[in-house]
């Protein structure tokens, strides 16, 4: 019977890191409470450190201290020749060592950031994190942020609805369909190609000159929703068109015998098995859609951002940005849970069960 892994080395290893760590979270955080005046951020941040840095970094010397222990244990078993018993130690010592390495870089992770918020006099905190200034626009710039929302909201719908023509122009078959494939793949390519950004600019400041009746008459939030519907439509297409072609064509077969027409077979049969598929990826992409509302500001669309801009302008600070910026993280973050549960729960779908 082979031996265990060695887990010796690396526990050790796993202790001096943790000794390091212990050592230098002391350190780090004497030395900013020194160094600094009672109440200020860089002696708040110290205090941090020598209480809940120290406190971290000893658990984690704990946790290095257990898997020493487990492959002492590891290696007794050895000697005595119980080989499958050690096993059982020898891998738990491994992830012990491997969580002492993960939990303290996560701890040496969070400490940069609490140093770089301390260099300089501070210089990053008071620059981006004045919970005065902060205060003081939130009104505004929270109000604004439900413009963005609500160009994103209505953008979705529009690009759902045309990118599922586009990729439906994009597999006409047939030669009488060969031009309308033309047309729609000349479009998501040249779409795809260009940022959006670009076509913001093109259509915000376009349009009005083409003088349309309504059209060139709608306000900047109508300029951008018909942007950012023009551009996202030619990814949407192609998401939908994967999601097609990913249904086998035995089931377009079996309709046309039915007697179902081309139309039919695909509004009955393949698009509700592939819009079922693409779900995901739709999410993901109109989460990347809600944060590129922020370039909706260039053609004078007063939201988040652009609220934000007005009162750095007026501060010389970027704390309203950074209020900004964390607005979108607390709407995007529970978007991409969505996604991931989503993704899980249609893979757990695809398994098979009961072995079945």
């Amino acid at each position: 019977m082979s031996p265990p892994p060695k887990s010796g080395p690396l526990a050790v290893a796993a202790v001096i890191f943790a000794g390091v760590l212990l050592l230098l979270m002391a350190g780090l955080g004497a030395a900013s409470m020194g160094n600094s005046t009672p109440g200020s951020t860089t002696s708040v941040i110290g205090w941090l450190i020598s209480t809940v840095g120290v406190v971290s970094a000893g658990i984690v010397l704990w946790i290095a201290a257990r898997s020493v222990r487990r492959s002492l244990h590891a290696a007794r078993d050895v000697r005595a020749g119980r080989i499958l018993e050690a096993r059982t130690p020898a891998a738990m010592s491994i992830q012990d060592s491997l969580l002492t390495f993960g939990i303290g870089l996560a701890i040496l992770i969070v400490l940069a950031a609490a140093i770089a918020l301390t260099v300089n006099d501070g210089v990053i905190q008071k620059t981006f994190l004045r919970w005065d200034l902060i205060g003081e626009s939130a009104r505004d710039v929270v109000s604004a942020f439900g413009l963005n929302v609500m160009i994103a909201v209505i953008s979705e719908v529009f690009i759902l609805v045309f990118g599922l023509i586009l990729a439906i122009a994009r597999m006409m078959p047939g030669r009488a369909g060969r031009p309308i494939r033309a047309i729609a793949i000349a479009y998501i390519d040249g779409m795809r190609a260009v940022p959006a950004i670009i076509i913001i600019y093109l259509v915000g400041f376009g349009l009005p000159l083409l003088k349309i009746p309504v059209l060139s008459d709608l306000p900047p939030e109508w300029f951008a929703i018909t942007a950012l519907t023009l551009s996202y439509s030619a990814y949407v297409a192609e998401t939908y068109r994967a999601g097609i072609e990913v249904i086998h064509p035995s089931q377009w077969s079996a309709s046309r015998s039915l007697g179902f027409s081309y139309g039919r077979t695909l509004r009955y049969v393949i698009l509700p098995q592939a819009i079922r598929g693409v779900i995901p990826p739709l999410l993901s992409m109109f989460i990347a859609l809600q944060k590129d509302t922020s370039l909706v500001n260039v053609i004078g669309t007063l939201d988040a951002f652009n609220q934000a801009k007005f009162y750095s302008s007026a501060s010389f600070n970027l704390s309203s940005v950074t209020l900004v910026a964390v607005l979108f993280i607390i709407i995007t973050i529970p978007q991409t849970r969505v996604v991931d549960w989503l993704l899980s729960r249609s893979g757990s779908h695809r398994r098979p069960k009961g072995g079945k």
